[in-house]
């Protein structure tokens, strides 16, 4: 096994060479979604490539309908050593609006704050051009130190993944042999505080429909049909009402179906966080926990499913007062969706719950916005806990394990198109302005999450 201490030592004394090439990188304006950048993301894909080559990976620049790929591979010290793909993002956000910066979002700089904290500023520092450089810089390290690597390394960088991933699916199926690795390592997350790294072992699935309940045959004047015409509001109303008891369990029959209780460990490692209802939602002016019943918020936010109303239209609801009967009413539906919940099976049990609330004579037709099962890493996978112990060794705090309660795409992707699992790890902090002006990146962060990834790949070493 690698002696790690030279290695560390290695990133210590690299760190300003370290940001200069992060500074480099977030100069480029890789806006993707803008059209008038195309050059830009090439430009940022071109720099990437030009960097891995030079720590000698075989590394290309892959054109797709969209902005390019980057794609490189570097064989491992040892022939046994595990594969592991690592995934980032080299596009940003567009940072409109400029007049809220206090400084140009293409001009990082290393500013110091209150209390001694130092942050690398600028579009990109945090999300997600200084998250993929902390492993970049993680395998210089190493190749500076002992000429070669711990692991083999394939890396994907997309310059799309802030402007829908389009080109995504199409090179992951074009290219699945080549990409296909032992595990994932995707570094696009969050600490749970600047103190305590993190690990995330779940994302929510999510199941997306959009209803439309129709009654009669045009809008009714309330005075003259009220009382006696179906009422599609009044419907779809009682509908959405249903769809939870009183205890705040979803009420649609096989909801919870492949959903697994968190193992005790788990919820008492997430007890100790101190996470109340009060503390979440007091900076939203809320204080009353909705959903399940006795069940704590770091539990429902990452490990529960959930039903969710997203938008409800229906009637008239313009300036003044129109007293009439509408003829149809709409709404969005979102579920997000844990363990092994079915998607294509929640969706027909909502649908044949609306069916059988809805009134002989009226009708409702229904628009599926998308559909993705879960992601669960088990809690007592060799890979979660070689990470857990190499991040609990770098950081003043363990290492925890916890949920997500939103979804990754391409998460779901490596596992559903090539069958592998995926660690996630990042260093970004819950203040860090991402999509938002005045973007920035810890300068510890960047820092201890160079030799984070040293750690990581030393304790992926063995199998």
């Amino acid at each position: 096994m690698t002696n790690l201490l030279p290695v560390l030592d290695r990133a210590s004394a690299n760190v300003s060479a370290s940001l200069e090439r992060l500074f480099e990188l977030v100069r480029i304006r890789s806006i993707s979604t803008d059209p008038a950048y195309k050059a830009e993301c090439r430009r940022a894909a071109e720099w990437l490539v030009t960097e891995l080559r030079s720590l000698g990976f075989d590394a290309t620049v892959r054109d797709t309908a969209g902005h390019p790929m980057v794609v490189a591979h570097h064989e491992a010290g040892r022939p046994d050593a595990p594969h592991v793909l690592f995934y980032g993002h080299y596009d940003v956000q567009p940072v409109d609006p400029l007049d809220q910066w206090d400084h140009d979002p293409f001009e990082p700089a290393v500013r110091d704050m209150p209390g001694g904290r130092r942050i690398i500023t600028g579009r990109g520092t945090s999300d997600d051009k200084g998250q993929l450089m902390t492993f970049v810089e993680a395998c210089r390290s190493y190749k500076e130190t002992t000429g070669s690597l711990p692991c083999r390394v394939t890396i994907l960088f997309e310059g799309e993944e802030e402007s829908g991933s389009p080109s995504l699916k199409p090179f992951l199926e074009a290219n699945a042999s080549e990409l296909t690795a032992d595990f994932a390592l995707v570094c696009d997350t969050s600490m749970w505080d600047a103190d305590t790294p993190a690990i995330a072992a779940g994302l929510r699935g999510l199941v997306g429909e959009e209803i439309v309940v129709r009654a009669a045959d045009r809008d009714l004047h309330s005075g003259y049909f009220g009382g006696v015409a179906a009422n599609p509001v009044h419907i779809l109303a009682d509908v959405l009402a249903g769809l939870h008891d009183a205890d705040g369990r979803v009420t649609l029959d096989g909801f919870y179906e492949g959903v697994e209780e968190t193992p005790a460990a788990i919820l008492a490692d997430w007890e100790a966080l101190g996470c109340t209802a009060e503390s979440f939602l007091g900076e939203i002016g809320l204080s009353i926990p909705a959903g399940e019943k006795d069940r704590s918020v770091p539990e429902l936010t990452w490990a529960r499913p959930t039903a969710e109303v997203n938008g409800i239209t229906g009637g008239y609801t313009g300036e003044g007062f129109k007293t009439v009967i509408a003829a149809e009413a709409s709404a969005k539906i979102s579920f997000r969706l844990v363990g092994k919940q079915d998607p294509a099976r929640i969706r027909d049990s909502f649908r044949a719950y609306v069916r059988s609330r809805l009134p002989a004579d009226c009708s409702v037709t229904f628009h599926a916005h998308g559909g993705s099962p879960a992601i669960q890493l088990p809690y007592d996978s060799p890979l979660l806990n070689k990470a857990k112990a190499a991040l609990s060794a770098e950081w003043p705090k363990p290492a925890l394990v916890i949920g997500m309660g939103g979804s990754i795409p391409i998460v779901g992707d490596f596992q559903k198109m090539l069958g592998m699992e995926s660690l996630l790890v990042g260093f970004a902090l819950s203040d860090d302005r991402i999509h938002s002006p005045n973007e920035k990146y810890e300068l510890r962060s960047f820092e201890k999450g160079i030799r984070s990834w040293i750690r990581i790949l030393a304790a992926l070493e063995n199998r």
